[in-house]
């Protein structure tokens, strides 16, 4: 078993920003906004149309279509989860129907196998989980991003004429104190970069287990 020591976790701290594995996680957060949208749009949509024509047996289909599309954006966050997070996340079945006419008994057999996969419903939460999350990833990643950049740009900022650099209520004047706010700034950089590590371990981790429902019973 591999042990690890406070030196360790002191090293891996303060080479975050240096490690490729930092900007890999930093694209994975940067992404999750714009698909959890995507995705959460897509399925109230569907889903919502779905129910309000069941009575016409169209919204049948329309839900299908939408459980499909579902389970194919969890299969493209299955798949951002090994790239990006290094993860083994499984692939969730898609639904595959005859690609030729076929009986209607064999239609209805794909139908009920995906409709059984239990990962066709955990799919569900995963595209409602990454919507939460983009709206988490997006805050962390504004907040920190521009706090970092802004103490960083002190010492290039602070005696521009057009620009009153202020550090809360306090004007900065001097090099000395741009410098200062810098040297906050790098330190800022390493929390910051951890915590985006962090999180975007986090969202892996919650995707994998969704994902991993019943992959217990298929290796026994």
């Amino acid at each position: 078993m591999e042990t690890t020591t406070p030196g360790d976790g002191l090293r891996r701290f303060v080479t975050a920003p240096l490690r490729v594995q930092t900007y890999k996680r930093f694209l994975y957060l940067l992404l999750a906004f714009p698909l959890g949208m995507l995705y959460f749009v897509g399925f109230t949509v569907g889903s919502s149309t779905g129910v309000s024509l069941l009575v016409t047996l169209v919204g049948v289909p329309i839900l299908l279509a939408t459980l499909a599309a579902t389970t194919a954006a969890a299969g493209l966050e299955a798949k951002l989860s090994r790239v990006l997070l290094d993860r083994e996340t499984p692939v969730p079945p898609l639904l595959s129907l005859p690609s030729e006419w076929d009986t209607v008994d064999s239609y209805v057999a794909s139908v009920r196998q995906f409709v059984a996969e239990p990962t066709t419903w955990t799919s569900v939460a995963v595209v409602l989980v990454k919507f939460v999350f983009g709206q988490i990833a997006f805050f962390v990643l504004t907040a920190g991003g521009v706090t970092v950049v802004a103490l960083l740009s002190a010492p290039l900022l602070y005696d521009d004429p057009e620009f009153s650099y202020r550090a809360g209520s306090y004007v900065v004047t001097s090099l000395p104190e741009a410098l200062a706010l810098a040297g906050l700034g790098l330190v800022g950089l390493l929390v910051v970069c951890n915590v985006w590590n962090a999180l975007a371990t986090a969202g892996g981790v919650v995707t994998d287990a969704l994902l991993s429902v019943g992959r217990e019973r298929e290796t026994t």
